[in-house]
């Protein structure tokens, strides 16, 4: 059985080659491709998993995963959610007039000359359906 595990993943690792050691971006984007192929076809696929380990291993060393990371440690928790908000949504300060308020309202919560109220709190937790607690 050893040698048949051995010689298994060897071959996994032939045709996955982002499984083999030192996976660079082209294999990487490969496995991304791979991984949302099996989500669509085959969930139950122990590859899936196997691959997507890799991944967020891998992502966790990327220099721009790595910046970020540190950029957001640095803020206050509620401008790090509001900050992502707007990255992952791809919004701009004029969006959160219902939320905040004023496009310069926003701009000092990010700039964090003003804090986030708890109507403001309550307000974009109901709008991105998001507990408030992401916020304090």
């Amino acid at each position: 059985m050893i040698a048949d595990a051995l010689k298994a993943t060897e071959a996994l690792k032939i045709a996955v080659p982002f499984l083999a050691d030192n996976p660079g971006e082209k294999e990487y984007q490969q496995a991304l491709e791979l991984v949302e192929y099996l989500l669509t076809n085959d969930a139950a696929s122990p590859l899936l998993e196997l691959v997507s380990v890799k991944i967020s291993a891998y992502e966790k060393n990327l220099p721009d995963v790595i910046a970020f990371r540190e950029q957001m440690d640095a803020l206050p928790p509620g401008i790090a959610v509001l900050k992502t908000l707007i990255d992952q949504y791809q919004l701009n300060q004029n969006d959160f007039q219902n939320e905040i308020g004023s496009k310069s309202m926003v701009s000092r919560v990010l700039r964090g000359e003003r804090q986030l109220t708890t109507e403001h709190i309550r307000k974009l937790s109901q709008r991105f359906g998001i507990s408030p607690a992401l916020f304090i």
